[in-house]
C-alpha cells in the first residue's frame, strides 16, 4: 500500500507540470547518442539499437529484473518527455531516473502498472543522463526496447536545436552528372580570385566519383575536397590550381583556401599550387608532378602539405619555405631558405644548411583534420586516430583508422547564428559544423565536453564583438578544433582563442586537443585588436598548421591601430606545434613556457611597421624575439625555424636576435635561420648570442644560419 501510494503520489505531482512544447515541439535528443546497459541478450541487440532511430532493431537484456539502459545527451538539458518503444518482452515496473553526472540519481516516473507497445512518459528536469532502470519484467524474458527516445528543450522553454541539416547556399554539392560544373567553379574564382578581404565563402564538395576536364581554380576563402573517405574515391582528370595573375605573378598573398581528399590527375603532368600562408594541402593524392610557384616563377611566402601522396616530383622553386608532414613524395627539386620535412616518404635528406633541408624521419605523434564524408547517402565526418611515430600517409593501407561522427550530431551553424545559440547547441552535447560565412559573437563560445569537433567549411570566420574572447576550449580530452579563421574586432580582446582555462593540469596524452588550420587574424579586413591571439593551456595539445597574423597590410593597419602585442603563448607541457605560422606581433611572436615543447617548422616575419628602434626595445636587448622559451624552461627542442625581418617604416632597426632561450642541456634547436628583406633592419645573431649578423649581406637576402644550439 505505501509502494502504490507513493508512486499515486509521484503520478499527481508529475501531472501538475504536464508535457506541452513552449514554443515548438520539442527535439528527439537521443537519438544516435552513446548509450549503455546493464546486459545484453545476445550479440544482435547491443543497446546502441535502442537509440538507432530503427524499429527494426532493439536491445534487449538478460533475463532477469533490475536491467537498466542509459543514454548521455552529451549536456544538461531540460526534459520534457521520454518515450519507450517496447518489444513484447516488456517492464511491468520500472522507473525513469535523471541525472546531471552519471553517479547521483533522481527518479522522474515510476510505475508499477507499465502497459507495454508504446509508452509515453512526460517528465520534467535537467539532465545529461536518462536511465530506464526495470525493476519487474512483465514476461519470462528480459527486458527489450526497439527504441528509447528523450524529448526535450532549454531551461528558457524554447525547443532543443536540431542536429544535422542542410549545409546552405554556400556549399556546392558536386556529383559527377552535376550539369555546368566548370561554369560554376569559375563563377565563384572570379568573385573570390582577388578577394583577399571580402566576404563570400565557399565550399565546394564532390561526391565519389570520377570528374573529366575540369580546371578548378581556388581563389580566396575557397575549399574544394572530396566527401570519400580517402582521396581516390573522388578523382579530378584536370587540376585544382592556385596561380597569381591577379597580383602580377606575386604569390606572396595568396592566403586563406585548401584542397583537401581529392585525387588529380594533371592534364599537363603537373600541377600548379602556388600559395603562402594559411593554405592547406591535405589528404590530396597528386598523380605526376606538383609546382608551387607561379606560373612566372615569381616569390611565394610558404605553405603546408600533410598525409598527402605526390606521384611525381615537388618542385618549390621560388617558395622561401615549406613544411610537408606524414606524406609520401616521388622527390623534391630546390628549398631556398627553409624547407622541412617530417614523417615523409622520399624526403631529401637532412643537410641543413646546404641545401636547406631539415629533416624528420618520423612524427612522433600525430591526427589528422576531421573531415566531411558521405556513407551511403548519409554524411558523417570522419575523426582520425592519433598515430604515433608516423611516416606517410594516414591512407595508405586502406580504410584510415578513426571514428564517424553523423551529421546528426552537429549543429550546422549558419550565417545569423548567436553566440547564444551556438553555446545552447555545445551544451545539448551537439558537435559544431561551420558552414561557409561570417559570425559575430557577442559571447565567448565555450567548449567544455570533452571529444567535441568544431569543424569550419569555407573558412568559416567568427569575429568577436566588444572585445571579449571567441572561443575557450575546457580542460578535457579530445576537442578537435579545424577550418576556420577568427579575425579580431574592434574592441581590444585580451585573447581570441584559449585552449584549456588557466592553470589547466589534466593529462590529455591519449586523447589530446587538437587545432589544425585554425587561422587568427588582427586587422586586413578593418580594424582589429588583441593582447594575445592564441593561448594554450592544455597539456599534450597539438596545433598543427596555424597562421596566427597581424595584419601588414589591407583595412585597419596600423603600429597602434591593430595593436597585438603576442602571437601565441604557451603554457601547457608536452605542446606540440607543426606547421607555426606567426607574423608581425608588436613584441613577442611566440612565448613558450610549457616543459617539454616541441616545434616542428616556425615560419616568422617581425612587424614591418615598428616606426623606430624604441617602439621594439626589450629592456636592454633591441627587439622581440621571434620565438621565445622562457628562462625558467628545462626541457624544449625546434626544428626548421627562420625569422625575417622587413622594417620598412625605419630600416636602421636592430634585432639583437631572432630566438631566445634558455642556456640549459634539455633545450635544444636544430636548423635555424634569420634573414634581412632587402637590408630592411638585419639581426645581429640568430639565436641568443650565437650566429652571424646579417648586415654584412646587406641588400641580398642571405640568410644567417646555425645547424643546432647549444
Amino acid at each position: 500500500m505505501a509502494g502504490a501510494l507513493v508512486t499515486g503520489l509521484t503520478a499527481t505531482l508529475l501531472a501538475v507540470v504536464p508535457y506541452s512544447p513552449a514554443q515548438a515541439d520539442p527535439a528527439l535528443l537521443s537519438q544516435g547518442r552513446p548509450v549503455t546497459a546493464s546486459s545484453q541478450e545476445h550479440d544482435g541487440t547491443p543497446a546502441a539499437d535502442a537509440v538507432d532511430g530503427s524499429l527494426g532493431t532493439r536491445w534487449s537484456s538478460a533475463a532477469s529484473d533490475g536491467q537498466w539502459l542509459q543514454v548521455d545527451l552529451g549536456g544538461a538539458v531540460a526534459l520534457s518527455k521520454v518515450v519507450l518503444r517496447w518489444e513484447a518482452a516488456y517492464a511491468k515496473s520500472y522507473t525513469i531516473e535523471l541525472s546531471t553526472d552519471g553517479a547521483s540519481w533522481t527518479t522522474a516516473y515510476s510505475t508499477t502498472t507499465g502497459a507495454g507497445g508504446d509508452e509515453t512518459v512526460a517528465v520534467s528536469g535537467t539532465a545529461r543522463y536518462v536511465r530506464m532502470q526495470g525493476v519487474k519484467r512483465a514476461t519470462g524474458y528480459g527486458y527489450s526496447l526497439w527504441e528509447f527516445q528523450v524529448y526535450g528543450g532549454d531551461d528558457d522553454g524554447g525547443p532543443a536545436l536540431p542536429g544535422g541539416g542542410d549545409l546552405g547556399p554556400n556549399v556546392h554539392i558536386i556529383d559527377p552528372t552535376t550539369p555546368d560544373i566548370q561554369r560554376k567553379l569559375d563563377e565563384v574564382f572570379h568573385q573570390q580570385e582577388s578577394a583577399q578581404f571580402g566576404s563570400g565563402r565557399h565550399a565546394f564538395l564532390l561526391k565519389p566519383g570520377t570528374y573529366d576536364h575540369l580546371n578548378a581554380q581556388i581563389g580566396f576563402y575557397t575549399q574544394i575536397a572530396g566527401l570519400g573517405l580517402k582521396p581516390d574515391d573522388t578523382t579530378i582528370n584536370g587540376d585544382v590550381t592556385v596561380d597569381a595573375g591577379w597580383f602580377n605573378g606575386n604569390a606572396t598573398q595568396n592566403f586563406w583556401r585548401a584542397a583537401e581528399n581529392l585525387a588529380v590527375e594533371p592534364v599537363s603532368g603537373t600541377d600548379r599550387w602556388a600559395v603562402s600562408q594559411a593554405a592547406s594541402f591535405r589528404r590530396m593524392h597528386v598523380k605526376g608532378d606538383l609546382n608551387l610557384a607561379p606560373a612566372g616563377y615569381g616569390w611565394a611566402s610558404g605553405g603546408y602539405i600533410a598525409d598527402s601522396k605526390v606521384d611525381g616530383t615537388v618542385g618549390p622553386y621560388s617558395q622561401q619555405q615549406w613544411y610537408t608532414r606524414d606524406s609520401t613524395i616521388g622527390g623534391w627539386t630546390n628549398g631556398v631558405w627553409n624547407m622541412t620535412f617530417s614523417g615523409v616518404e622520399g624526403a631529401p635528406a637532412n643537410t641543413f644548411p646546404e641545401p636547406r633541408y631539415t629533416t624528420l624521419d618520423t612524427m612522433p605523434v600525430s591526427r589528422e583534420k576531421p573531415f566531411l564524408c558521405l556513407d551511403g547517402g548519409e554524411y558523417k565526418v570522419f575523426a582520425p586516430a592519433k598515430r604515433d611515430n608516423a611516416r606517410g600517409t594516414s591512407w595508405a593501407n586502406g580504410t584510415p583508422q578513426g571514428a564517424s561522427v553523423p551529421l546528426s550530431e552537429f549543429y550546422v551553424v549558419k550565417p545569423g547564428a548567436t553566440a547564444a545559440t551556438i553555446n545552447k547547441a555545445l551544451a545539448q552535447g551537439l558537435n559544431l559544423l561551420f558552414t561557409p560565412g561570417i559570425y559575430h559573437v557577442d559571447r565567448t563560445i565555450d567548449v567544455d565536453r570533452a571529444n567535441t569537433i568544431v569543424l569550419g567549411l569555407g573558412l568559416a570566420t567568427i569575429i568577436p564583438d566588444n572585445g571579449v574572447t571567441a572561443m575557450k576550449v575546457a580542460d578535457v580530452d579530445g576537442v578537435k578544433l579545424a577550418g576556420f579563421l577568427i579575425d579580431a574586432g574592434p574592441v581590444n580582446s585580451p585573447t581570441l582563442l584559449e585552449v584549456g582555462p588557466q592553470g589547466a593540469s589534466a593529462d590529455h596524452a591519449a586523447n589530446p586537443t587538437t587545432v589544425q588550420d585554425v587561422y587568427i587574424r588582427v586587422g586586413g579586413a578593418g580594424p582589429g585588436k588583441a593582447t594575445t591571439s592564441m593561448v594554450v593551456n592544455s597539456d599534450d595539445a597539438i596545433v598543427d598548421h596555424t597562421w596566427v597574423w597581424r595584419a601588414d597590410h589591407g583595412e585597419g593597419v596600423g603600429w597602434e591601430t591593430n595593436r597585438a602585442d603576442y602571437g601565441i603563448r604557451v603554457n601547457g607541457d608536452d605542446v606540440l606545434a607543426t606547421g607555426l605560422f606567426v607574423e608581425h606581433f608588436n613584441k613577442y611572436d611566440v612565448e613558450w613556457y610549457g616543459e617539454r615543447g616541441r616545434t616542428v617548422f616556425y615560419q616568422n616575419e617581425k612587424a614591418y611597421d615598428a616606426p623606430d628602434q624604441a617602439a621594439v626595445q626589450n629592456g636592454a636587448t633591441k627587439g622581440y624575439a621571434a620565438y621565445r622559451v622562457d628562462d625558467s624552461v628545462t626541457t624544449h627542442e625546434a626544428w626548421g625555424l627562420g625569422s625575417y625581418c622587413n622594417y620598412d617604416v625605419d630600416p636602421t632597426i636592430r634585432q639583437d636576435h631572432g630566438f631566445e632561450a634558455p642556456v640549459k642541456p634539455g633545450v635544444k634547436f636544430h636548423s635555424l635561420l634569420v634573414v634581412s628583406l632587402g637590408g630592411n633592419g638585419h639581426y645581429e645573431h640568430v639565436i641568443n648570442d650565437t650566429g652571424a649578423s646579417t648586415v654584412p649581406a646587406g641588400t641580398s637576402t642571405v640568410p644567417s644560419t646555425v645547424v643546432s644550439y647549444p
